[in-house]
């Protein structure tokens, strides 16, 4: 089964996924939660193998934008990570909707709080309100993850965080400031030009966080940034405005278009951290969601 991810439209209704078809390697389940101040409802769409855990727990992988990324997710990376004689729990952390992304919701949660005083904007452009990051790492940390746990025996020491765009934006910041929180960080095209190139600018200067295990991170990007770069405007999807479409595309451009390859050049240099980078030519910024994946699991479950 190979779901057809070729559109990335943030308003498209969910595909059957995995848990539909069923699978001989995985069994499936919901968690459920809502943020403290009830206005986001969170769905974890949970695959646990159907392997005995090993002595200390599965490995676990975090998906973010759980709902289009459970929905990428194949029977045949299912069997593969079975054949490894140690699959992973995978925990593909949503939202209470029908659609792949809930745009609002993400745009919230995904993007640090920078802006004070004042409300952290997540795209300018578009004016959707951002920085809740530190609420939602809260609520991952001490709901989110134990939710998890109480469903299949998960090792600690090898939890990994995967995301792609703002989803990648969010896993880099949860290992600038909480670095311990996981032991692999897989992010797939991060929105580098986010807050005039935040996430470089954070790589160039910050100070590293003092790491009390090693930790392992995979930047992977496709070729999306260098289009952006040569700049022909594409046909718009009806109903986008524009303007609006115009001015997202100069917030775009406020950073070179090898960013993401900069910062985890940058990030090598992080005592503790080891970092690889991985390009992905001819795939553009939606469908490398899903062609992600497959790499991503493999490196965040692998002994």
């Amino acid at each position: 089964m190979t779901p057809d991810m070729s559109r990335y439209d943030l308003a498209r209704p969910l595909d059957a996924t995995v848990a539909d078809h069923g699978s001989p390697h995985y069994r499936f389940s919901d968690v459920r939660c809502a943020s403290a101040d009830g206005q986001r409802r969170y769905v974890v769409r949970m695959a646990v193998p159907e392997r005995a855990a090993p002595a200390a727990g599965h490995a676990l992988v975090c998906l973010l934008d759980g709902n289009a990324a459970f929905a990428a997710l194949t029977l045949e990376q299912l069997a593969a990570l079975d054949a490894t004689g140690t699959p992973p729990v995978i925990a593909a952390i949503g939202y209470d909707t029908a659609l792949g992304f809930d745009v609002q919701a993400r745009s919230f949660d995904y993007t640090p709080p920078l802006d004070a005083p004042g409300v952290t904007l997540a795209e300018r452009a578009r004016g959707r309100i951002g920085g809740g990051a530190e609420l939602f790492l809260d609520l991952l940390q001490t709901q989110l993850l134990p939710g998890i746990a109480r469903h299949a025996p998960i090792d600690p020491q090898r939890r990994a965080l995967w995301g792609h765009s703002f989803g990648g934006l969010l896993a880099l910041h949860t290992l600038f400031t909480r670095p311990a929180l996981f032991s692999r960080y897989a992010v797939a095209d991060p929105s580098m030009w986010w807050h005039d190139g935040y996430l470089l600018h954070h790589a160039l200067r910050a100070t590293p966080p003092a790491l009390a295990r090693p930790v392992r991170l995979l930047v992977m990007a496709g070729s999306s940034a260098a289009e952006v770069a040569a700049a022909g405007p594409r046909p718009l999807r009806p109903g986008i405005d524009p303007e609006v479409a115009a001015r997202a595309r100069a917030e775009r451009r406020c950073v070179p278009p090898d960013a993401a390859r900069q910062m985890a050049l940058r990030l090598q240099d992080w005592p503790g951290l080891a970092v690889d980078y991985q390009g992905f030519p001819g795939i553009s910024h939606g469908p490398l969601l899903a062609t992600s994946l497959g790499p991503a699991l493999v490196f965040c479950s692998e002994n």
